[in-house]
């Protein structure tokens, strides 16, 4: 009888299981780069000593206290090396650093530091900027280190990813206090986004109020993002905006009558939708949101007066509610009408920033809870500052120069 064993192949199974997809995907080029990494920044950093000592290595200066231009020569002498690893775009190496001791005027000797190399510095800046560019694509720290484990070889973990985003920090915050005295912003776009963060150990949802500026040639700029920010914003300089888009918050508007009393205010038309539906039941739905689109897609300012006039009749007698939610909104709500005809798209709603809340949502979806309300801003703020998102140009820009006209539009029923 004859026995046949599979011993081997499932040895080779297991082999198999235990490798990953592009593991074997070899590159003589890449290779033989990374091979030469180690020797390119090692000449490097002794180049940078030579030329502090004004000698290379076993060279003797001549014995001159000025070089030729008239500067004092600094001295000193070498004491070995040590090694130090750094991980780069190329992956991660080992690399022997000189070490030097340099004389001082008052006849003592400090450590040579090379500027090249900072003390204590693991990664290259380009390798941080590529893991804090994973983090922002949509991946959460864990996921990073198997997202670029191609390039580091899987030294990257998610402490690391946490130390290289709070160096984004700075950056951060000196964005939060720049000047806003020169920025020619014509409008304000304000709307809020709930996110939850991690506040005394328990996951807890807030609202960040994110400020988008309209500058005169139409481009949307970030400006704030918090909680009471308006304040801040006068602090920091910015001008008075000739038109404020909100989605109708009353405390935000309480916050914008004590800031900028006597500012054009437009009511976001798809959030007041939104309140209407809120108070009918489902049965009217379309009907209500027919009636409510004729009139604010109506052409003209006339037009949408008597749209408006015929909605509240009808509504008031059919489902009295959802009169007087539109009523609430008053004249703010068609405010646009004000504008040229080519800016009503634009300036009806806070859809510039209800797309970006789409993508910063998107992006959090990895991470269920944020561990600081300053996080969650400062990442709001990243996906921007970073170009993960871009903002365009408002529709009708062209005639932003164009003032409001002063006809107030006639809420009477």
């Amino acid at each position: 009888m004859k026995t046949v064993t599979t011993t081997p192949e499932l040895l080779h199974s297991t082999t198999e299981s235990s490798s990953h997809l592009f593991d074997d995907w070899l590159d003589p080029i890449e290779t033989g780069i990374r091979d030469r990494v180690r020797e390119l920044i090692e000449e490097m950093i002794r180049g940078e000593l030579d030329a502090v000592l004004s000698r290379p290595r076993y060279g003797r200066r001549a014995g001159l206290a000025e070089d030729s231009e008239g500067t004092a020569v600094v001295t000193g002498h070498r004491h070995g090396s040590r090694v130090r690893t750094l991980t780069g775009t190329f992956g991660k190496t080992e690399i022997a650093v000189p070490r030097a001791r340099l004389n001082t005027s008052d006849g003592k000797t400090t450590e040579w530091k090379s500027r090249a190399l900072r003390k204590y510095q693991r990664r290259t800046l380009a390798a941080d900027a590529l893991i804090a560019g994973a983090y922002l694509a949509g991946t959460n720290t864990r996921r990073v280190r198997r997202a670029l484990r191609s390039v580091f070889g899987g030294e990257v973990g998610k402490d690391t990813v946490s130390r290289v985003w709070r160096k984004v920090k700075g950056d951060w915050d000196a964005w939060n206090s720049r000047s806003l005295a020169d920025e020619p912003v014509v409008r304000l776009i304000l709307d809020g986004t709930v996110v939850r963060v991690r506040l005394d150990r328990k996951a807890t949802s807030i609202s960040l109020l994110v400020v988008i500026g309209v500058r005169q040639d139409g481009q949307k700029v970030l400006l704030a993002i918090w909680r009471t920010v308006l304040d801040d914003l006068v602090k920091r300089g910015l001008r008075r905006p000739e038109l404020l888009i909100v989605d109708g918050g009353a405390g935000l508007e309480s916050a914008i009558a004590a800031v900028w009393d006597s500012v054009l205010v437009q009511r976001c038309t798809v959030h007041k939708h939104r309140n209407l539906l809120a108070h009918a039941p489902e049965r009217l739905h379309e009907e209500i949101t027919d009636d409510y689109n004729k009139m604010i897609y109506a052409e003209t300012p006339k037009e949408i007066e008597t749209r408006r006039k015929a909605f509240i009749r009808k509504w008031r007698l059919k489902h009295e509610a959802v009169a007087n939610s539109l009523e609430e909104a008053g004249d703010r709500l068609f405010t646009f009408t004000r504008l040229p005809p080519s800016q009503w798209r634009s300036a009806r709603t806070t859809n510039a920033i209800e797309r970006l809340h789409e993508e910063f949502k998107r992006r959090i979806k990895t991470q269920t809870v944020l561990p600081s309300a300053d996080t969650a801003a400062m990442l709001f703020w990243a996906l921007l500052a970073s170009g993960q998102i871009n903002m365009r140009k408002v529709d009708g820009w062209q005639t932003l120069a164009t003032k409001p006209i002063d006809q107030q539009f006639d809420i009477a029923s």
